[in-house]
């Protein structure tokens, strides 16, 4: 039987609870969806130490997005911060559209919801490009993971 090998993946993800406000059930679902498909299936290779496996912190702090990268035994990697002012226009524009969609998904026609939709994921992937293109000098990351990330991302800028 082969001896496994060391793979560039995140195993654990933990989020700053402490920066983070109240969330609705909507927020909480895509939160728990995000984790649990990051952790099945990610593509996460830190620039500093490309062996994995990652265990993953991501917080708020002096308004930078802060990714706190640790191997397996939780012994610290490296910490990579990201400005978040240049998230801000589409984390607020995506927002937006979300709202607009779980109101059409309770009231709205399938083509209605189909639309906002769209809209929704238009921008979803716009703010995943960025995040990997940010990320880039640091961590190398995939669409998929870039994706869940900026999922992930948007939970922590929520202040209610």
């Amino acid at each position: 039987m082969a001896k496994p090998t060391k793979t560039p993946s995140i195993i654990a993800v933990e989020l700053d609870e402490r920066t983070v406000a109240r969330r609705n059930a909507e927020v909480e679902q895509e939160r728990a969806v995000a984790i649990y498909d990051l952790l099945e299936d990610n593509l996460f290779r830190p620039n500093e130490n490309p062996d994995g496996p990652f265990r993953l912190r991501l917080g708020m702090e002096d308004n930078r997005l802060v990714f706190d990268v640790r191997d397996d035994a939780d012994q610290h990697i490296t910490r990579v911060p990201l400005a978040i002012l240049p998230f801000r226009k589409i984390v607020k524009e995506y927002f937006m559209v979300c709202e607009a969609y779980y109101e059409a998904i309770r009231n709205a026609p399938p083509s209605k919801i189909e639309a906002v939709d769209m809209g929704r994921r238009g921008l979803h992937d716009e703010g995943s490009v960025m995040l990997r293109e940010r990320l880039a000098a640091h961590i190398e990351i995939d669409h998929n993971t870039a994706r869940r990330l900026f999922t992930l991302l948007c939970v922590l800028q929520i202040r209610q």
